[in-house]
Parts: C-alpha cells; structure tokens; sequence
C-alpha cells in the first residue's frame, strides 16, 4: 500500500476505527484536510487545540465547541482524597454539573460520524478524555469510545510537546505515563491506527533530508552535527544578510529583535487596525489588530495567496512604500514589487439547520487585516506549519524536545541555513517514550490486512447499528419523563404523539430483531449478494416507517411551538427530530454503503440520496407548517428576531465603510483597490446589503451575469451549496456574486 493518503482516506470511509494520521513536515497532512469535504461521505467537523491552529485548519477550538473550562480534567467520577485544588481541576461529573453543554452543541455532536482534531501533538491526554466524556454524554453512548463516533488525529509528535504546568503534573502522573495525547484513557481499549505520510513535499536534498531523519528518531551522528555546523556564521557575517528571519527558542528574544530592527529605520511609523465584525474574541486573532510598519521593515506573511499566488505562508517581503492605507512590498528573492491587500478571516461555529436536519456551519464573526507580521525574527513554536528558503537558526538554548528538528525542518534546503550558534548534541532531544510509540505503531507493511479486518467488523457494525431503535426509544422516554412538569396546556394534548411513536417502535422490534439476525447470518456465512438483497428491501421498509414517524412528530412540534413555557419540552422533541432525521440517514446509506466496501470502491456519492431525502423533509415541514398556521389563534403573533448588530472596535464596521463608497459611484474594483481588500471580499459585503434589503443588487452587478446565475440556480436541487453553484458554473463567477444572487433570488421569491 504505497499512497497512504488513499489509505488513509479508505480507513475512514470503509471503517469505524480512530486513526492517527502523521509524518514528517511538508508530507501533506494540511493538504489532506484541506480535501476532506470532497473525500468523504461522513458528516465531520474540525477541532484544534488553539485559535490559529482552529482557524488555519477552517474548523473551531476544542474549548469552545466542547464548552471545556481552562482547567485540569481528572478522568475518573470521583476526585482524590487529597484534592485540594481549589477549582483548578475538575472531574466528569463537575463538567457535567458545573459546565452542561447547550442545546446546540450537543444537536452538534450528534450529528457527526467524524471528529477531525487537528494539530494534535499539542493535545493533552486529560483534555482528550474531557471530549472523550462530552462526546459520550451528548451522543448518549458510553459503551463505545466518543460516543461511537469515529476520531481523525492528524499532527506529528515530533513537533513541540504538550504544555503541562509544574502544579499539575504530579495529579496527572496518577492516572497518565505521559501527557501525549495516546495516553488517554478512551484510547487504551481502542487506539488509532497508524499511518504516516512519508513522501515529502518540502524539502528534495536526500543529505539534508537523512539529517532531519536522524533528528528525529535520536539517532544523529558526528558526521550530521559537523555537516550542519559547517553553516555556522559569525555576528559580523550575519550583521551584512539582507531578506531573512531568525528563528529562536523564546519569545522575549524574538520580540526584542523585531523591536530593535524597527526602531533602527528613521522612516516614519504607520499604524494599520483591523476591521472586526461581530464575534471574533482577541485569542483567535491571526495577525496584530494593531500593526505598526515602516519603510524598510521586514515582513512576513501569515497566510497562502488563494487568489493570485503572489505570497505563502512564511513567505519574506521588504515595506517600500506606504501612501495612507496603501502599502507596497519588495518581495524577498524575486524582489517583485506587490501591493498588499487586507485579507479576511472568518470565526464560525457548527450549528444542525433547523429545516434539514444536516449539520452546517455558520459565520460569527470576521478578522479583516493585511495578512503580515514583522519578521526580523519569530519563535521556533510559531514557525510551526511555515516554509523557509532561507533562515538564521538560533537554537542554542533550545530546551523543550523536538526544538532543533522543528526549527531545522522549516527550511527547504540546508543551502539556505544560517546557523547563529553551533548545534550542541546535548540540545537535541526526542522524546523517547514517543519513539517508542511510533516504533511499535507504524507497521504499513500490515495496512492492508488491517484494513480488511477492520472493513468486516465496520460493516457487522452497520448492519447491527443500522436497524437498531432502542436509541430513539431510549430518547422518547426521557422525553416523556419530563412531560408532567410542563405547564401550559393539557397534559393528554401531547402524549398520545409520543406515545404513538413509541408504540409503532416497539411494535416493530421483534420483525428488527429478526431481521437484523437474518443480515448477520447472511454476513458471517459471505453471502454478499442476498445481503445487499435483504439490506436494500429493509431500507425502503424502514425509510418508509421512520418517515411515517418523522411526520407525527414534525406535527406535534409545530403544534407544541404555538404554546408558552414550553421551551424544554420542544428542545427535547427537537432531539428525537434529530435522531429520527440521523436514522433516516443511515437506513438510507446502508445498502448502497456495503455495496461499496464490498466492491473495493473508493469513491462515494451519497449526494443524490441526500437531496431527495431533504426535498422529502421540506415538503413534508412545509405541509405541516401551513397546516398547522392555518389553526392557530389569530392572536398569537411570532415575534420578528431581533437584526444582529455589528460591532467595530474603531467606529464603522467594513461592511459600512465598502457601502458607503458604493453609494458614492465607486465600482467594486476601485473599492477593493482603495482600501486594500480582495474583490471577493468586497463583493461579500455587498452581498450582505442586498440580503438586509440595504442595495439592489443591480447596483453592482449587471442584468446578464444576474440573469445567468439565477437561471443555473434554478437547475440545481433545493438542498444545493455556494460550492455545487461555483463548480456548475466553472467558476465564472466569485463566491460574493454567488452569494449575492442566491439572497436576491431567495428576496423576490419570499
């Protein structure tokens, strides 16, 4: 098995096993997730550890999706003896007590089938198990590790360590051997399996290539260390370089040398602030709100360019000129002149939309500002994820594990290190316990065999899970439990619903269990072709009943909308719209899920059967909506929700500002060329004013190009994404005129 990208794309599609995808840098783990979206059929999201890490991986913190306080996790329901700590750790059930996860979240992480934690060597094996909890609490599955829900690690344990305070170590030792993340207690019983991408992309020079090997797995020679130290430079030949950054173990020295090569320019100082809109808190900013430049300073820049491919992440610029908001940069190497153009990033959280039940994400807020930082010199954990032509190399007083390789490993070639300090053998470190792990863990010669065992057991597992309702019996009851409390309205005006439901369920469970015994038979005797034969009769039977179900509960749940003080009541109708509506979805997938595995397939298009799965459920709320409206008092006027104001902290927001100049003649171009921002973005301003009613949105885009993305809007399907119009039109078109036309449509169709 040659490509373990392909494999490790088949494991997550063919299996239910946690995986722990890793290699050394510039190998494409970033680009792996980056293709996600497009390689699987699963519904997943993406959690990090930090806030630039979440945001370079286009996901969320692991602290704000799983409502996780900045505390030490305890595994174990009850704390020690001699616990004393005075709110610093907690245990499962002060999580469960103290923190509760909101409605929202939990309809979250019910409706995923992936976990994807990003950058996963910063991950403690405490704050693992803390999702390990959440994720079982939420899905009401504490049987299986994450509630049953399948978990992508991706990072290199080669990189920096978790960080553990001196105060908690001595907690923690009493339930972990060490604080990486495959300590956790929910991986001990279930623990990933390995692949590692071994191809790298970044650096092609097998001699330097061999070092950075030996680096890592603690084997480096004499022979390495004297090639490496040959790069050594003194102060005064270091002193002449021009267009290159330092890289230091600390980060008083590289703020102190930024700082001193800045006030070294006699040029004046500008200072640029960022436009924030809405909710993006200070911890995920992914460059200074408030930079300050000069001519002459250096800069580095902090992202890829997705439109114009002038600059990546890491790449070296000169300041040349800067008029007002205008600034010019002397690329390092080229010595191309570009103008820079503020950037947008944007804070989402997962949310389940309300009329399809699927899981979706929704924007909170945005960072707008130029993509830069100062780059005389950054610390060795910042350069993580960068690329390097050339780099002066400060590790002299390296003192965590993995230090020297990460810092060595950001250059593309030894041609461009610079050594400020020779290399000490005593410097470099790799933790041995984590080459220990690796050693005993990646075995690619056993993959495929593994993959086979593993693809068996996935689909015993489908055909048990599958046809399996004790969950939403289980879901109903507890919903029931609560019924007595509500206060409103008649107690039997909502019983009998639930009831039905619960009775139709049971009625059907000797027939399942039968059936689900007929499928195992079928699996354990290969009996492949009367399996699918069975699995796809069953589907359409149990389609048809769930759907049945879905639609005296969707009934029961409008009707229930039109009372007061009944908020948790529907929350939990809400949660078993949700289980009925994730039901539905696997019934739906099975046969032709196994029909794959079996065939060896490696893509999978569920889209059609989502589609018309979500056609059947508008139709269906529709109905019931205009039903239900049509009995219900006259008196009764929903409130309209309040507009989400936005909020600057320097005044109008950019959003006001790009209307403004358009209501003043300006065009899009000249917008965008006058305040230094993409046209994209720029066009996604503009499509807001036209969703608020603020613009029409001939005002920017002409009659035809309008016409034109209507019309292929009107050819695709209900359920269809910014992403599907983009590629229908081969890209003709920026996703803010897309976005601009699908409000404008939806506006004159309301």
């Amino acid at each position: 098995m040659e490509d373990f990208l392909v494999a490790a794309g088949q494991f997550i599609n063919t299996t239910a096993s946690h995986i722990f995808l890793t290699g050394k840098a510039g190998t494409g783990k970033t680009t792996f997730l980056k293709s996600l979206n497009e390689l699987t059929h699963k519904p997943f999201i993406v959690v990090a550890p930090t806030g630039i890490a979440a945001l370079n991986a286009g996901g969320v913190t692991i602290h704000s999706q799983f409502l996780l306080p900045p505390v030490t996790f305890l595994p174990d329901r009850f704390l020690p003896d001699d616990f004393n700590e005075g709110g610093k750790m907690i245990n499962q059930n002060i999580l469960a007590r103290k923190h509760p996860l909101n409605s929202v979240r939990k309809q979250v992480l019910r409706s995923i089938d992936l976990l994807v934690i990003d950058e996963v060597s910063m991950l403690r094996a405490d704050l693992l198990d803390a999702i390990d909890y959440r994720m079982k609490a939420a899905r009401g599955n504490f049987k299986e590790s994450f509630g049953g829900a399948q978990v992508l690690f991706i990072g290199d344990l080669y990189q920096l360590p978790p960080v553990v305070r001196y105060e908690e170590k001595e907690f923690l030792a009493q339930y972990y051997k060490n604080m990486w993340f495959y300590e956790a207690k929910a991986l001990q019983s279930n623990p990933p399996v390995y692949i590692e991408l071994d191809k790298i992309f970044r650096q092609h020079d097998p001699a330097f290539i061999s070092i950075l090997n030996n680096l890592r797995n603690n084997i480096t020679t004499h022979d390495d260390i004297e090639t490496l130290n040959k790069h050594f430079r003194t102060p005064d030949e270091i002193s002449d370089l021009r267009e290159v950054i330092t890289l230091t173990t600390h980060n008083a020295k590289a703020d102190e040398i930024n700082l001193r090569e800045l006030q070294k320019l006699t040029a004046p100082t500008h200072v640029f602030k960022a436009y924030i809109e809405e909710d993006f808190p200070e911890n995920l900013y992914p460059v200074l709100a408030k930079i300050e430049l000069k001519e002459g300073a250096q800069i580095m820049f902090t992202r890829n360019d997705n439109e114009g491919k002038m600059y990546f992440n890491g790449k070296l610029a000169t300041v040349k000129e800067i008029k007002g908001e205008n600034i010019w940069v002397e690329m390092a190497e080229t010595h191309a002149l570009y103008q820079l153009k503020r950037e947008r990033w944007e804070n989402k959280k997962y949310t389940v939309n309300k009329t399809t039940n699927d899981l979706d994400d929704e924007v909170i807020g945005a960072f707008e500002q130029f993509p830069i930082k100062l780059a005389w010199a950054i610390t060795v954990h910042k350069s993580q994820g960068l690329t390097f032509d050339r780099a002066i190399i400060d590790v002299g007083q390296a003192f965590a594990n993995g230090q020297v390789y990460v810092a060595l490993s950001r250059l593309r070639s030894m041609e461009g290190l610079i050594l400020r300090t020779r290399i000490n053998p005593s410097a470099i470190s790799t933790d041995s316990q984590v080459v220990a792990f690796v050693q005993a863990n990646h075995l690619p010669e056993q993959l495929a065999q593994v993959m086979k065992d593993r693809q068996r057991y996935f689909i015993r597992h489908l055909v048990d899970k599958t046809f399996d309702f004790s969950g939403l019996m289980k879901d109903i009851n507890y919903a029931q439990k609560d019924q007595v409390d509500v206060a409103g309205f008649k107690e039997e005006s909502m019983k009998p619903v639930l009831q039905q439901i619960l009775d139709s369920i049971e009625a059907e469970r000797i027939n399942t269990e039968k059936f689900r015994s007929q499928l195992d038979v079928l699996l354990t005797a290969n009996e492949y072709t009367k399996l699918l034969e069975r699995t796809s009769k069953g589907s359409d039977y149990y389609k048809n009943f769930l759907f049945q179900n879905l639609e005296k509960l969707l009934r029961h749940l409008e009707e229930m909308k039109q009372h007061k003080r009944v908020k948790t009541y529907t929350n939990h109708l809400a949660d078993i719209d949700q289980a009925i509506s994730k039901k539905l979805e696997e019934v739906d997938k099975a046969s032709l899920l196994i029909s794959a595995i079996l065939n060896g397939d490696e893509k999978f298009n569920f889209e059609p059967l989502n589609v018309q799965r979500a056609e059947t459920r508008k139709t269906l709320l529709a109905g019931i909506k205009k039903e239900v409206a049509s009995s219900a008092p006259t008196d009764r006027i929903a409130k309209l929700p309040k507009e989400r104001k936005k909020k600057s902290k320097d005044g109008p927001t950019t959003y006001d500002v790009t209307l403004e100049m358009l209501n003043n003649g300006m065009g899009v171009a000249e917008i965008a060329k006058e305040r230094g921002l993409t046209t994209g973005t720029i066009e996604g301003h503009l499509a807001k004013a036209v969703e608020a009613g603020r613009i029409s949105i001939y005002k920017f885009m002409d009659d035809q190009s309008v016409t034109e993305i209507a019309n292929t809007i009107a050819q695709l399907p209900a359920a269809f994404s910014s992403k599907e119009l983009f590629d229908k039109l081969k890209g003709k078109f920026g996703y803010g005129q897309l976005r601009a036309v699908m409000v404008h449509v939806k506006n004159i169709s309301a």
